[in-house]
């Protein structure tokens, strides 16, 4: 009833009473993901400063814990967000453009890309838990290792586990993104829900890229 009030007054039925015009609600929305996304690169960046002086103390057990990595799942990992950046943007364009159809499914390769990406992280787990590759007092691996390598694999754990949650809600989030434009929802004047989601699922992408030779790579 409300809406079809608004509306009837000119006004968009997504725009809240409390702005003026939609593009001012764009824009607070906007500047609300971007304050929320600062929140998350410090929340990272603390984690990616720890284990920096972590490896600059004991350089030998990262080292060795950095070569039981399996380089080639996670360059898999980093082919798959890339991909799905590049979906996600399609997605974007798509609301943008009233392209319905392109919409749909941009949101589901993205979704499709984000569930290969646990998916293999899964494996990935499983391989380490197998051999006792865990972190703190949990490590259990029988083979050669050095001492403090428990530490590396702390870090590794704590890292990728948490931007692997990362991933799962943005998926939570993509499918809602996804049922609403099933729903005709978006269009040319209201693609702010799809634009928000693209700017989180672009920072999962991007600190993956910076995980990815962190844990993988760099000796």
């Amino acid at each position: 009833m409300s809406q079809t009030l608004e509306s009837a007054h000119g006004h968009h039925p997504a725009q809240q009473h409390h702005f003026a015009t939609m593009e001012q609600q764009f824009s607070a929305a906007k500047l609300g993901m971007w304050l929320f996304l600062a929140t998350e690169i410090l929340l990272f960046g603390g984690l990616f400063v720890g284990y920096g002086i972590m490896h600059n103390r004991h350089p030998e057990a990262f080292v060795a814990g950095h070569h039981h990595l399996q380089r080639p799942m996670g360059a898999i990992n980093t082919i798959v967000l890339l991909f799905s950046s590049f979906t996600m943007v399609v997605a974007v364009w798509a609301s943008q453009t009233n392209r319905k159809k392109l919409l749909i499914w941009g949101l589901i390769a993205t979704i499709a890309c984000a569930g290969i990406f646990m998916v293999v992280k899964y494996f990935e787990y499983s391989h380490k838990i197998h051999d006792g590759l865990l972190p703190g007092k949990f490590y259990s691996y029988k083979g050669p290792q050095v001492e403090g390598e428990f530490m590396f694999f702390s870090f590794y754990f704590m890292m990728t586990g948490l931007h692997g949650f990362h991933v799962l809600i943005g998926m939570i989030v993509l499918a809602w993104i996804l049922i609403r434009a099933m729903r005709n929802e978006f269009s040319d004047q209201y693609y702010a829900p799809v634009d928000l989601a693209g700017l989180y699922w672009h920072l999962v992408d991007l600190i993956w890229i910076y995980l990815f030779p962190l844990l993988y790579l760099v000796s």
